[in-house]
């Protein structure tokens, strides 16, 4: 039997009276995406800083290939590369002098960190601003190269948190790449995420984290299943009638209603299309006319809306 990358058991961490995270388990096998959603706030952060021997449990247990997190940090931090929220370079070096730093931290000669560093750098699309101080990079610059230093050790796991957080949707799409690229290397990826589209793209299968626990946990067609076989989007001709809308609707279908950002449409997971004539119905005896109406398979936007009934925290 292969041993897994990651294998947590009910890890638990309090901060005061605050149970950040409250017996979280987790098994991501070799090779994998594994995507950690939840909205700011839910423990995902607090859990890979414990994941990484960043933060000693409280209670539980986890193992990095084998390798206990709390008993043995050394060998686990030779496995792991982290790159967090935040950008962890230095405004004040180039690209090149950040990562030929990171390098000589990690044992490696000053040729073979300079070696090193040009090739991560030519690998991340860097090559051009290899002589430039940090401080005249975009978001996106920066966010490659963290990723770039993560990597200079090449190690088997990597613990991406959010790691898009902050992008434009081009640089995003490049992120993306990198991180598929990246596994069809080897390595094996925990990302967390705030963003549903993220996690079904890139995700083999997905966690769902909200107050410090998993509450849901499978592939993204495994977790659009559970909330129907389809879903419902209305476009409401009229906005200011929206939330009586939804109220009416909610009415007949008996499960929550999603109002889109826009504050026109709504969404609704959908056990039988059959029902759709009832919804219909029931708004034009109320007078509520509707602009569009389609159904489709439900998206990841009604699985957290679903399974965690808090539709003001669905992530951006």
């Amino acid at each position: 039997m292969t041993t897994p990358a990651i294998e947590a058991v009910g890890l638990v961490k309090k901060f005061g009276t605050q149970r950040a995270v409250d017996g979280v388990s987790l098994t991501v096998p070799m090779g994998a995406v594994y995507g950690v959603l939840g909205p700011n706030g839910a423990g995902k952060t607090t859990t890979v800083r414990m994941l990484a021997t960043l933060l000693r449990p409280d209670a539980g247990s986890a193992r990095i290939f084998g390798h206990d997190v709390v008993h043995e940090p050394t060998a686990v931090r030779s496995l792991v590369g982290v790159t967090g929220q935040y950008a962890s370079v230095d405004e004040d070096l180039t690209a090149t002098e950040n990562l030929v730093v990171f390098a000589r931290l990690l044992g490696l000669t000053r040729t073979a960190s300079r070696i090193k560093a040009g090739e991560l750098l030519e690998e991340f699309g860097l090559t051009e601003a290899a002589t430039k101080p940090l401080k005249n990079f975009s978001g996106g610059m920066r966010r490659r190269l963290d990723l770039a230093a993560s990597l200079i050790a090449a190690p088997p796991l990597l613990f991406l948190d959010e790691p898009t957080t902050g992008l434009d949707p081009r640089t995003r799409a490049q992120m993306w790449d990198t991180i598929r690229n990246l596994v069809a290397q080897g390595s094996t990826v925990l990302l967390t995420t705030q963003y549903l589209d993220e996690a079904d793209q890139l995700a083999d299968r997905i966690a769902v984290i909200d107050h410090g626990r998993v509450i849901a946990d499978g592939t993204a067609d495994e977790l659009k299943a559970s909330v129907g076989t389809s879903s419902l989007n209305l476009a409401i001709a009229d906005p200011t009638r929206i939330d009586e809308a939804r109220t009416l609707v909610i009415g007949v279908l008996g499960v929550d209603v999603l109002v889109a950002p826009d504050g026109a449409r709504l969404t609704a997971p959908l056990t039988s299309p059959s029902v759709t004539t009832d919804v219909l119905i029931r708004l034009r005896e109320n007078g509520i006319e509707v602009d569009e109406i389609t159904v489709s398979k439900p998206s990841l936007d009604e699985v957290f809306l679903t399974i965690t009934g808090q539709p003001e925290r669905i992530p951006a």
